[in-house]
């Protein structure tokens, strides 16, 4: 294992499906996600790679579904490089108006999930915490490196924009430095993140089907394209599903979905689920 990454146990899969998780909250939407992966039979290994900020009893339900925790720290990133990227300055000079960001959201958390091209693993697939996989995607550990789905939510135009919240990728310690010199040059500023640098860094990315990572905002904004007997993984974006949040009602059937998953009982399958008003 690479220095600066504390494995609590050996790898015992060559894939493995990895998130992110930063603090309690993602604890706990990483606690629906890893059950939701249990549920397809995978035989891939199950990380979560998590940071100072998660306390032991948060991380204990994830260890307990079998998962493999991966102590990691944040990136080795520049005082220059996180002044840039803090929250107050991010969202000073992009001022957020689709949603309601959580208030646990700090960007410069986002870059961690650059730690797992440092993982003994040889295909990876990552999946942001507030996921849900409904329906196997094993298959995409046969994809190359970087596929992603773009990040469709509101019209056509969102298509020229990749979503880093499930993608699929090569662990390899010179592509995590070769990373980390592009990530923290001099001057640099990724105004979404994780996803404006990987996006950059991979720019023939490959194109994921928007059902393999579908918005929850689909739902509100383009209901034409939902169809639950397609959808893969369910992705809740911006408001996440352990909140009360103002689209909480319109959103009812997802959240529900999710609290079946994350209490592990009484699970519907999707197909059966009504769809969304048109």
């Amino acid at each position: 294992m690479t220095e600066g990454l504390r494995p609590a146990r050996p790898a015992s899969a060559p894939h493995a499906f990895v998130t992110l998780v930063t603090n309690a909250d993602f604890a706990l939407g990483a606690k629906a996600l890893v059950r939701s992966l249990g549920q397809t039979g995978t035989a891939a290994d199950i990380c979560v790679l998590h940071t100072g900020g998660v306390g032991d009893a948060d991380l204990a339900p994830l260890a307990d579904l079998g998962a493999r925790l991966v102590e990691t720290d944040l990136l080795p990133t520049s005082d220059a490089f996180n002044a840039a990227h803090a929250k107050d300055r991010i969202h000073g000079l992009a001022p957020f108006t689709k949603g309601t960001k959580p208030a646990f959201h700090t960007p410069l958390d986002n870059f961690c999930k650059l730690h797992l091209w440092q993982l003994d693993y040889s295909r990876v697939i990552f999946l942001d915490a507030d996921t849900l996989v409904l329906r196997p995607i094993d298959r995409l550990f046969d994809y190359p490196e970087l596929c992603a789905a773009p990040n469709v939510y509101e019209s056509l135009s969102d298509f020229h924009r990749m979503n880093s919240g499930v993608f699929t990728a090569r662990p390899n310690p010179e592509t995590f430095q070769r990373m980390l010199a592009r990530l923290d040059a001099p001057g640099a500023f990724w105004r979404r993140t994780d996803q404006t640098f990987l996006q950059e860094f991979f720019p023939d990315w490959h194109g994921l089907p928007v059902f393999d990572n579908m918005l929850q905002y689909v739902w509100l904004n383009l209901p034409e394209l939902w169809s639950w007997s397609d959808i893969r993984v369910l992705h809740f974006q911006y408001e996440k599903p352990w909140q009360d949040h103002a689209k909480a009602d319109r959103l009812r059937p997802l959240i529900e979905l999710w609290r079946a998953y994350e209490r592990g009982a009484d699970i519907p399958d999707p197909a059966t689920l009504p769809g969304p008003a048109p």
